[in-house]
């Protein structure tokens, strides 16, 4: 039996994950906006203000391998409940920081804080695991999607929070993180009560039944072929460690371009974003508008990731990925000629990069997810997401020294140029290897095993 969004199961699953990505899109988009200006204000300098962001960045990335492990052993529920849990820790120590005026304390709390980010990003994921495979872009971009609401909401907290900080007896910009702690606990709540059965858990059992259907149907012996109908056991190398995930992405040439194409785009729009609201302050701008302009951002993200999957879905996500490379190049360009403070160019260029990163997101992640198995997903997505963020908090580091030591245009330049690394990729890798590979082994089976259901 094929599964589609019509299916009560994975209409459910689609619904609960929808609704923890707005709620985490709230947490998280609510401190984006003034986490490099906590860092300034601190410190007092603008080369260190990307710290705070980029140090997020990477605990999301770090934090995806403990997440990548309980999802392979617990399954998904676990694994999100999990990155949740150690961001409302971030969030307290954010807000500690800030009454402190600690910055090695604002570090730690900004490692943890990026578990959100690690959640939010493996909700995707999740929504693919009961998709059928001719709308996996289109299943996986809807949970995508819904963190629109809450990421566009985020951002405008950030005038409201003011009051509520005075009230509470922390600085103004600590605010945001008091929504940031609601809105992930409801978060996890909503995941431990709604997520059942568990997608991931429920795609394995439903991948085992597939292989003896097509075993019995073939007529062949189930001992003929052990790993035909059973998944390898979990051992220390195998149980969704990252570095067996990230040999399972190298040996499928879909998968690798899908994890470059992650990488690359991410590290695209970070880089740029993490700075946007520095140089709109120099600018003088207010942070009613350095919000306006990171929600409009955000709205690029997320708002038009259906349109992205379904193009996918039809057109092929190699091309989709070109089309994200492009977009993401004129944003670089426009932003490199954008002037100090808030301007339509600004907000413009902002909108794009977030539409490019979102074309890279959904296929990326939609190569990556059709080229495995249930059983190598979590480990490879694990590893996925593992380098997006070491790439993103790379690139955001950078940014702050680039930003600093030359200018806020000739890091847009640097970023165009990451840009065009991801066209480069889809030429080269994204055309058919002359003698096939085990990435279009992998994607033949499963539309067999598809036919078979059905």
């Amino acid at each position: 039996m094929t599964t589609h969004p019509r299916d009560p199961i994975q209409r459910r699953t689609l619904g609960t994950l929808a609704s923890t990505q707005v709620l985490g899109g709230i947490g998280l988009a609510a401190g984006i906006a003034v986490g490099s200006l906590i860092a300034e204000d601190i410190t007092g300098s603008p080369t260190y203000a990307g710290l705070g962001g980029t140090f997020q960045v990477l605990g999301s990335a770090l934090i995806a391998i403990p997440v990548a492990r309980m999802m392979y052993a617990r399954g998904r529920r676990p694994g999100l409940v999990l990155g949740y849990a150690l961001a409302l820790a971030g969030a307290v120590l954010i807000i500690a920081a800030a009454l402190a005026g600690s910055f090695a304390l604002l570090l730690v709390g900004s490692l943890l804080f990026g578990g959100a980010t690690t959640s939010n990003s493996q909700s995707r994921f999740a929504a693919a695991d009961l998709a059928a495979p001719e709308h996996r872009g289109r299943d996986l971009s809807i949970v995508v999607w819904a963190t629109t609401i809450g990421s566009v909401l985020g951002p405008n907290l950030v005038g409201p929070a003011q009051p509520v900080a005075r009230a509470l007896g922390i600085p103004e910009l600590a605010g945001p993180f008091v929504f940031s702690l609601v809105a992930i606990g409801v978060a996890i709540v909503v995941l431990v009560l709604r997520l059942r059965p568990d997608p991931l858990v429920l795609s394995r059992e439903r991948e085992r039944g597939a292989a003896e259907s097509i075993a019995v149907a073939a007529a062949v012996p189930e001992t003929s072929d052990p790993l035909a109908a059973d998944p390898p056991a979990p051992t220390a190398h195998r149980a969704g460690s990252i570095r067996q995930g990230l040999a399972d992405v190298v040996s499928h040439r879909p998968a690798l371009l899908g994890l470059i194409t992650l990488a690359l785009g991410h590290a695209t729009m970070v880089s740029l974003m993490v700075m946007t609201p520095l140089h709109m302050r120099h600018g003088d701008a207010e942070l009613t508008l350095i919000g306006l302009v990171i929600s409009i951002h955000i709205l690029g993200m997320f708002a038009l990731s259906p349109v992205v999957g379904i193009a996918a879905d039809r057109f092929g996500p190699v091309g989709v990925a070109q089309v994200g490379s492009l977009i993401l190049m004129v944003a670089a360009a426009m932003g490199a000629f954008a002037s100090e403070g808030f301007s339509i160019p600004l907000t413009l260029a902002l909108f794009l990069l977030g539409l490019g990163w979102s074309c890279t997101l959904v296929t990326g992640s939609t190569l990556l997810t059709a080229a495995l198995t249930p059983e190598q997903r979590p480990g490879a997505q694990g590893s996925a997401d593992l380098l997006m963020g070491l790439a993103a908090g790379g690139g955001g580091a950078l940014a702050g020294v680039v930003v600093a030591q030359a200018s806020y245009a000739m890091l847009a330049a640097g970023v165009g140029v990451l840009a065009a690394a991801i066209l480069v990729a889809t030429v080269v890798l994204g055309r058919p290897s002359p003698g096939g590979d085990k990435a279009g082994n992998t994607l033949r089976g499963q539309r067999s095993a598809s036919s078979h259901r059905g």
